[in-house]
C-alpha cells in the first residue's frame, strides 16, 4: 500500500470514519480501484448492526418465528416455552461475544489500515484520532474524507425519560435477563421486533404505546393492522394513539412507571425507547469545515456532500439521512468507493446507478415479526402524492395454494402499486408467515421497472406461495 508517513502523520488516499459495514464497503471498493485506506473506529469494528442491531435481533425473533410456524402445523407440538436461556447464547454467538477481532482482520484483509480511536475532522482532508490512551494520532487524505457514523437512538424530551435510564435497540438485543414486565414506546421496526421478541422470551407482561392510529405507519395500513392483531392475540398490550407524558423511576433499579394522557399508567420492569435515530454527528469536527455540527449531511447522488468545497467530503449511510436501511447503507458505500477510485484515477464517475439510486426508488425492507412485513418501493398513499396514475390492487395470500401447505389457516396479505401510464410497479408489500424470501423478486421488479405485461409471463411454481404474483398480475386485469 502507498502509505507515507510525514509531520502531518500518516496519508492515505482515502480515510474512512467509521467501521461499520458502511465504512468497510466504502473503503473496500476504493482500494479496489487501486487506493490506499484507513479505517477509523472508536468502538467495535462490523458497527451497530453487527452487535446491536440487524443480527442479534434476527437471532433472538428466529425461534419466535419458528415457534409460532409450528404451531400453525397440524401434527406438530412445541413442547414447553422457548428456552431463554439457550436463545441468548446463540446470540452471544452471533456477536461474536462482542468481540471485533475477527472484523478487524476483514479490514486489513482489503486490505485497508484499521485505526482504533475516535476519529474527527480536523479541517480539509485531515482527520484527527484519539486513541484509547489518549494520545492524538493526525492523518491525511490524498483525495477523499468518508463519514460512516451511522445514527444514534433518539430520546425524546419526555418528563423523566432520561432519567428513567431507557432501553435503546442496544440493551434490548443485549440483553442477559429477560424482564418480566416491559413497556416499549414506539410501533416502528425497533419496538414491534423487540416487543415480540422479549414477549416470547419471558416478558409475560407487555405494552406498546403508540403516538399514531397503527403500527408501522410508513408501510401500507394493513401491514400494521395485521402485525398488531398478532400482538394482541399473543398477549400483548397495544395502545394506539396514546401520548407519554412523564416517566418515573424513583429508584435506579426500581421499577418504571409511564403516564399516559388518558390519565392512566403502565408499571414495568424495563421501559425500551424505539422512536427513530439521529444522525451520529456530534464531535464530529463539522464545524472545522464550515457545516452545523447537526446531521444529516446533504450529499448528492454520488454522496459526496453538497455544501463543501472541492468536493473531497463523502457521507454514506445513516448519517445522510437518505435511507436509514444497512442494506442501503453498504449500496450508497459502494457507489461512494466506485465514485471516488474513478475521479482519482481519472475516469467517468457518471456511474449508470447515479441516474436512478435505488434509495430513492427501490429500497426493500423487512420487519422480522410474526407475521413479517415485506415492502419495496412506494405506498399507495407515497405514489398518489407524488402525481403518478397509481392503480392498486390487493389479494389474500392465504387462497394461495402454497400458502394452505405452508400453515393451516395461513393469514397473509399482498399488494401492488402501479404507475397505470408506464405499466410497471412502484410498490410492492407482503405481510405474512415466512413472506421474507418473495422480497426479491418484487425488488427487481421495482428497480428494473419490468412492464407489467412482461411480469406476466415470469411463471410461478406450483404450488409455492410465489403464485401470489400470478394471482396480483390476474387481479390488476393480466
Amino acid at each position: 500500500m502507498r502509505v507515507s508517513v510525514g509531520d502531518e502523520g500518516d496519508v492515505f488516499d482515502v480515510i474512512v470514519i467509521g467501521a461499520g459495514p458502511v465504512g468497510e464497503n466504502a473503503a473496500a471498493r476504493a482500494v479496489r480501484g487501486g487506493l490506499t485506506a484507513a479505517v477509523v473506529e472508536e468502538r467495535l469494528a462490523g458497527g451497530e448492526c453487527a452487535y446491536y442491531a440487524c443480527i442479534p435481533s434476527k437471532a433472538l425473533l428466529r425461534p419466535v418465528e419458528l415457534a409460532a410456524e409450528v404451531g400453525r402445523m397440524p401434527g406438530l407440538e412445541l413442547r414447553g416455552p422457548i428456552d431463554a436461556a439457550a436463545v441468548l447464547a446463540r446470540r452471544d454467538q452471533a456477536v461474536s461475544y462482542l468481540d471485533d477481532q475477527g472484523q478487524v482482520r476483514w479490514i486489513e484483509n482489503v486490505p485497508a489500515t484499521f485505526v482504533r480511536g475516535r476519529g474527527r475532522l480536523a479541517g480539509p482532508l485531515r482527520v484527527e484520532v484519539t486513541t484509547p490512551d489518549g494520545a492524538v494520532r493526525p492523518l491525511r487524505a490524498r483525495h477523499a474524507v468518508v463519514i460512516a457514523t451511522g445514527s444514534d437512538p433518539a430520546i425524546p424530551g419526555i418528563p423523566g425519560l432520561r432519567e428513567a435510564r431507557p432501553w435503546s435497540n442496544r440493551e434490548a438485543t443485549s440483553v442477559q435477563q429477560v424482564p418480566k414486565r416491559l413497556v416499549t414506546l414506539g410501533g416502528g421496526a425497533v419496538g414491534c421486533e423487540m416487543s415480540q421478541a422479549l414477549h416470547a422470551l419471558g416478558a409475560l407482561e407487555t405494552t406498546l404505546i403508540v403516538r399514531g392510529d397503527r403500527l408501522l405507519s410508513r408501510t401500507e395500513p394493513f401491514a400494521g393492522e395485521m402485525v398488531a392483531r398478532s400482538f394482541q392475540e399473543s398477549g400483548i398490550d397495544v395502545r394506539l394513539g396514546r401520548n407519554v407524558e412523564r416517566v418515573e423511576r424513583p429508584v435506579p433499579d426500581g421499577p418504571v412507571t409511564v403516564y399516559l394522557d388518558d390519565g392512566s399508567q403502565v408499571e414495568a420492569d424495563e421501559i425500551l425507547v424505539g422512536l427513530g435515530r439521529w444522525p451520529a454527528v456530534r464531535d464530529l469536527g463539522l464545524e472545522t469545515i464550515g457545516l452545523e455540527g447537526r446531521g444529516p449531511i446533504e450529499v448528492d447522488a454520488s454522496m459526496r456532500a453538497t455544501d463543501v468545497p472541492d468536493g473531497w467530503l463523502y457521507a454514506v449511510g445513516d448519517v445522510n439521512g437518505r435511507n436509514l436501511l444497512t442494506h442501503m447503507g453498504k449500496y450508497q458505500a459502494r457507489i461512494c468507493g466506485d465514485v471516488i477510485a474513478a475521479r482519482v484515477n481519472g475516469q467517468p464517475d457518471d456511474l449508470p446507478s447515479l441516474r436512478d439510486t435505488a434509495d430513492e426508488q427501490g429500497a426493500p425492507q423487512v420487519i422480522f415479526t410474526d407475521p413479517q412485513v415485506c415492502a419495496v418501493g412506494r405506498t399507495e398513499e407515497l405514489a398518489s402524492a407524488e402525481g403518478f396514475a397509481v392503480r392498486a390492487v390487493e389479494y389474500d395470500i392465504g387462497a394461495v395454494s402454497g400458502a394452505y401447505l405452508q400453515a393451516d389457516g395461513y393469514v397473509g396479505r399482498a399488494k401492488l402499486v402501479a404507475d397505470q401510464a408506464r405499466g410497471v410497479l412502484l410498490g410492492v408489500t407482503f405481510v405474512g408467515p415466512a413472506v421474507v424470501d418473495l422480497l426479491h423478486s418484487a425488488t427487481i421488479a421495482v428497480t428494473a421497472e419490468v412492464p407489467l405485461e412482461r411480469l406476466w409471463h415470469a411463471v410461478p411454481s406450483f404450488p409455492t406461495v410465489s403464485e401470489i404474483w400470478l394471482r396480483l398480475l390476474e387481479e390488476y386485469g393480466l
